[in-house]
């Protein structure tokens, strides 16, 4: 059976699609994990997950797919997140991101949180995570679109506006950016290729069955009537 992997917005625009090599579905939320381990997948990536239209994944599904054999793969978003959690246990995490949270650079969950849409139209970005913001402003810099007053200024309007808020027009314009200026910046942005959690993400599917630089844990996973219970309604 085919690797399975959960993605939405931080692939959005990559062109990346289910194929030959995986499966590609939805962003998970609790319980989805532990059905694909009842479906039979053996290599499971996580890269985005609900976490407030819905219960978000829960560590303990992951668990249970590395007691049950599985290869699990997290990065980008909730998968990275996670991955910062479950390492140690035998998950396997990839990228940049992942890293930032598993050496404690990054601590806060909302930096990789964002609005997007429906499935109907590809899970499209409606706002910005703090973590790409981050990246390009670096890129930014790098290239001498921005010096280091205006990154500054970016960075700080970032990072005390509310995920839901986050926009690249309401982060220029929040900096004090000169109007035309603010227009060119956006067009370079628009021209970056992909930010740091579709990279992160990209990433990830060229990892699908790896060998796992970390010790899988068997009896890792410990029932307790709430994942008992998880159990129950997953097989129904």
């Amino acid at each position: 059976m085919r690797p399975l992997v959960f993605a939405g917005p931080s692939l959005y625009g990559t062109g990346v699609q289910s194929g030959a090599a995986f499966d590609m579905v939805a962003p998970a939320r609790c319980g989805d994990l532990m059905r694909a381990v009842l479906d039979g997948r053996k290599v499971i990536g996580l890269v985005d997950g609900v976490f407030e239209s819905g219960p978000a994944v829960w560590h303990k599904e992951i668990l249970f797919a590395l007691d049950s054999g599985c290869q699990v793969l997290g990065a980008a978003s909730m998968g990275a997140l996670r991955a910062a959690e479950c390492w140690q246990f035998g998950m396997i995490g990839i990228g940049r991101i992942f890293e930032d949270y598993r050496t404690a650079r990054r601590n806060a969950d909302a930096d990789v949180a964002m609005v997007h849409g429906p499935a109907e139209i590809g899970h499209l970005p409606l706002t910005v995570p703090l973590v790409d913001v981050t990246d390009i402003v670096e890129r930014m810099l790098a290239a001498g679109v921005l010096d280091e007053p205006g990154a500054g200024a970016v960075t700080a309007v970032a990072g005390r506006t509310h995920f839901k808020s986050r926009t690249w027009k309401q982060m220029l314009a929040g900096a004090g950016l000169p109007g035309e200026f603010q227009q060119a910046a956006l067009g370079w942005i628009a021209a970056s290729g992909p930010a740091l959690k579709a990279r992160d993400a990209m990433l990830l599917l060229d990892s699908l069955g790896m060998p796992s630089p970390h010790r899988r844990e068997r009896g890792v996973f410990l029932h307790t009537p709430f994942s008992a219970r998880l159990l129950e309604l997953v097989k129904t």
